[in-house]
């Protein structure tokens, strides 16, 4: 990729944010249409993968489409070894593009259903099992995306990534999150996809956690790249290094 830091930034502020509007929206629209829980779970899920994969194949060309903090540190942090991975100066700019995004997305949400701009919400999810849930979602998650790019196959990310993420709405507990920046986001609506505040840490930390489980499969699974081979950064949607010589 050859887009300015500024662009990519900008790439994964309107991405992360578009996913959130996806997510909340379709929530609202479905608790509106069904009163049938199942109905509403399956209706989010549907336009969450359809809304992912859009968005992934769109801005993968342009900031890797992580839309994700997890995916950003962990490129990060695997990229350091050949040095072909975000740089720090990335991780600063993406990460709080990703959050204001995140939280940008609920309130056009809220906006587009005529509900309170900003109504914190009051669905708590601090069950023990849902932690579980979010760290197995997480770790799967990096799996499959770092998985993806070292086996040269990353050009299947926008189909993959976002099949993984509509499954894991139905066998995890949390309807798999796996994202800190769109957790966030989802604190600031009061509807059927939000997550009260006082959750929000102990769901953060089980996604830290199951990233950190997704790696350690990265390597069990795949081994340690050659020191002499170049394996791009990971990302969702497209085949190109995540970040050249200043994700």
């Amino acid at each position: 990729m050859s887009a300015p830091l500024g662009r990519r930034a900008v790439a994964e502020t309107v991405g992360s944010a578009a996913l959130v509007a996806v997510v909340v929206g379709s929530g609202i629209q479905a608790t509106e249409l069904s009163h049938d829980a199942g109905v509403q779970l399956l209706a989010n899920s549907l336009a969450t993968v359809f809304g992912l994969g859009v968005l992934i194949a769109l801005l993968g060309p342009v900031s890797g489409a992580h839309f994700n903090p997890v995916v950003t540190l962990a490129a990060w942090l695997t990229g350091r070894r050949n040095k072909d991975g975000p740089t720090a100066r990335d991780v600063a700019a993406y990460v709080p593009a990703q959050v204001a995004g995140a939280i940008s997305g609920a309130i056009a949400a809220d906006a587009m259903f005529g509900k309170p701009l900003v109504q914190w919400s009051t669905h708590d999810r601090s069950a023990g099992h849902m932690m579980l849930g979010e760290a197995v979602a997480t770790a799967g998650l990096i799996l499959l995306i770092f998985g993806l790019t070292r086996t040269d196959r990353a050009h299947f990310g926008p189909v993959a990534v976002a099949s993984y993420i509509g499954a894991a709405y139905w066998f995890t507990s949390s309807t798999s999150f796996a994202n800190p920046a769109v957790t966030i986001g989802r604190a600031f609506t009061d509807t059927f996809a939000g997550i009260a505040p006082g959750s929000l840490a102990p769901f953060i930390a089980a996604q830290l956690v199951g990233a950190a489980l997704g790696l350690g499969l990265v390597l069990a699974v795949f081994g340690r790249p050659a020191p002499t081979q170049t394996t791009p950064a990971p990302l969702q949607g497209e085949t190109e290094p995540a970040a050249p010589p200043l994700p």
